[in-house]
């Protein structure tokens, strides 16, 4: 089996990164990229993190622009897709924010029709918020919207192996963002 190799590791603590493009077969592929991770230079883990940090940051904010609605009201209605039923100062801790500031995205979400509240079975003084059916079509609408932009990005814009690097790629974002 015929495999093509291309790795571009940066940033490394002496300003350098290591390009390899190499054809070979998957035997000698493995030893060869055992002995180039071997031989690469320390890795400089805080300018990783602020390089991270960067291009996360621009991805958000690219998605973000992709949402119908604003992006205060998407995360609780994801949050309540995701959790269920939850009151408005769980949602407020769970979202960290005031919860007067929730009560307002939480009275904007209602007047639209994209939840509803009930009171709470065992605190009167509370009332639970859920999704409506409305508003599960609404976030799922919205979930196809953004997940058809990446997904047509990702196809028209990356090379085969490019996008199996995304596809490693996400499970390691995904320890990060879960350590």
């Amino acid at each position: 089996m015929i495999a093509n190799v291309n790795a571009s590791l940066s940033p490394f603590r002496n300003g350098l990164a290591i390009t390899c493009g190499m054809q070979a077969t998957c035997a000698v592929c493995l030893c060869l990229s055992r002995a180039m991770i071997s031989r690469m230079p320390e890795i400089d883990t805080a300018l990783l993190a602020s390089d991270l940090r960067v291009v996360l940051g621009q991805l958000i904010r690219r998605l973000r622009a992709e949402h119908r609605f604003p992006i205060t009201q998407g995360t609780v209605l994801g949050r309540l897709d995701r959790e269920g039923a939850s009151s408005v100062s769980d949602l407020a801790v769970a979202e960290r924010v005031r919860p007067q500031s929730m009560a307002q995205t939480v009275s904007d979400l209602e007047a639209d029709g994209l939840v509803s509240r009930r009171p709470d079975p065992d605190d009167k003084r509370r009332a639970i918020v859920e999704l409506t059916e409305h508003g599960r079509a609404a976030l799922n609408d919205d979930r196809r919207h953004r997940d058809g932009w990446l997904a047509k990005t990702i196809a028209d814009d990356f090379t085969p192996e490019e996008q199996a690097v995304l596809l490693q790629s996400s499970g390691l974002l995904r320890r990060l963002a879960e350590s």
